[in-house]
């Protein structure tokens, strides 16, 4: 849990900005009016509608608007999909490694008011029976729709590229230990983070493709090679990429260029300013390209809380001016990143276009995760999660299937 001293509660930032957030856990509304939400430029798949609109009938977009729909004016307005976030550990305070479900349903809420909609857990490394037991509790949360899965980050990583990672709690990536986590999260596994270069690394990549569950390279001290064989066996993600694995070289390429150059891989990014040169940001848009970067936060218990000190796992956490550091050794431990910090600097510093911004932040990630039919794109049938966001990429609004998270606060 978080001992952070002089914390600030990022809802009462957006309250003190003109924006509201509704009740962490808000009510479906039964007899809700439609409406519609127009004049904004709407990003959409297909390009951006200039004073475009989307229509919310109930929980879902829909394609005409009813008789009885009311008009909301967003013109000057951003209006994008709600974003996806498959590598996240905690938030607001709360651990989704060692919290309660209520510590997990805060650390869930903290990034809804930051434009996360749909949200999977990650672990960090922990004894086996730990995890499994965790991996229950997750995956209750799943079951009830409060997240879409869970992400064991470790404790199949190397101690070579170990980062914010106990050390003697790791080991070889053995595919029933594997199957062990897979097993207990009870259907909910979404993906799972493998140093595939350690002995039975390759078999439990071949495993989880089996069984639906991403195999995802990170943590890794693997050759340029040894990737290659673990994309061939199934794997399908580069976890945080450029961080956590060998740099690249002229002479020994290592992971990086494997994991850029195919076509079958989606790149993590941490687009905080910390982790990534946006030279090297720059470097994986242009060789994967935008549809095969997925954005995430891998934020900790101080995103959307503050500076100070946490527990992350069994290691102690020192967050200063918002950059996570092991007390130990002063690894990069996690982010404090949200999703809509993310977009913003994306877009206003690193100067990517607003619709490979959204892929990154939106549809790439649904589509790994299988959910592009229902999040990730603004169109109708799917359900109604969007972000609302000014003309200088501020958020500004937040609706979950129909509700509003952050109520806009407009004219």
């Amino acid at each position: 849990m978080a001992n952070a001293l002089g914390a600030r509660d990022s809802a009462e930032e957006r309250l003190r900005r003109g924006a509201r957030p509704a009740t962490p856990h808000p009510q479906p509304a039964t007899d809700k009016v439609p409406f519609i939400l127009s004049g904004a430029h709407v990003v959409m798949p297909t390009g951006i509608l200039q004073e475009g609109q989307v229509i919310v009938d109930g929980s879902r977009i829909a394609g005409t608007a009813p008789e009885n729909a009311r008009s909301i004016d967003l013109t000057g307005h951003w209006l994008v999909p709600g974003f996806v976030d498959i590598h996240n550990h905690g938030g607001g305070g709360a651990s989704f490694t060692s919290g309660t479900p209520e510590d997990v349903l805060k650390g869930i809420h903290t990034h809804r008011v930051h434009g996360t909609t749909t949200l999977v857990a990650s672990t960090v490394t922990g004894d086996m029976d730990f995890l499994t037991h965790r991996a229950g509790l997750l995956s209750e949360l799943a079951e009830q729709g409060d997240l879409a899965g869970i992400h064991f980050e470790g404790p199949f990583i190397s101690p070579c590229r170990k980062g914010a990672h106990s050390e003697e709690l790791l080991r070889h990536p053995d595919p029933a230990d594997v199957r062990k986590l897979v097993d207990a999260a009870r259907g909910h596994a979404a993906m799972v983070t493998l140093a595939t270069e350690l002995p039975g690394g390759i078999d439990s990549v071949r495993m989880l493709a089996e069984h639906g569950v991403i195999a995802a390279i990170g943590h890794t001290d693997a050759d340029y090679e040894q990737t290659v064989e673990a994309i061939d066996a199934g794997a399908t993600v580069a976890t945080h990429l450029f961080n956590a694995m060998p740099p690249l070289g002229h002479r020994e390429p290592g992971p990086i260029v494997a994991l850029l150059e195919d076509e079958r891989v989606t790149v993590e990014l941490i687009n905080d300013g910390t982790h990534l040169h946006p030279a090297s940001l720059e470097l994986a848009f242009r060789h994967a390209g935008a549809d095969r970067v997925a954005f995430i936060t891998d934020a900790m218990d101080a995103a959307g809380f503050g500076d100070g000190r946490y527990m992350l796992g069994p290691l102690e956490v020192e967050v200063a001016d918002g950059v996570a550091r092991l007390v130990e050794g002063g690894s990069i431990a996690g982010s404090t990143l949200t999703l809509d910090r993310a977009f913003k600097r994306a877009v206003t510093i690193d100067r990517l276009p607003v619709g490979d911004v959204v892929a990154a932040l939106s549809a790439n990630p649904a589509k790994l995760l299988g959910r592009y039919d229902r999040v990730g794109s603004l169109e109708p049938g799917k359900d109604a999660d969007l972000v609302v966001l000014d003309a200088d990429f501020g958020l500004k609004g937040v609706m979950r299937r129909g509700e509003w998270v952050v109520e806009p606060q407009l004219g």
